[in-house]
């Protein structure tokens, strides 16, 4: 599988929304564990890597949510031009 690029801060949407009716989760804490907030009610949850990396459907890209699939760190897609 694929390296996934996230970091705290970031926008995410997972498979399933959550019962409050959001699908926007705010990456809190990155590491063995994921520490997610929602955007509706902000409820915070917890999660392994492996659990969030399956779950992980797209990533806020400045305006716009891109599939996780084409999503690039800034870095990469720098040093990707440079060449």
């Amino acid at each position: 599988m694929a390296r996934l690029f996230y970091e705290k801060g970031d926008v995410v949407t997972l498979k399933k929304g959550h019962p409050c009716g959001e699908n926007l989760w705010e990456i809190l804490r990155t590491g063995v564990d994921i520490k997610l907030e929602c955007a509706g009610c902000n409820r915070t949850i917890w999660m392994t890597r492996m659990e969030f990396e399956k779950r992980v459907r797209k990533i806020r890209e400045g305006d716009k949510m891109v599939s996780i699939v084409h999503h690039q760190p800034s870095e990469s897609k720098d040093t990707d031009t440079q060449e």
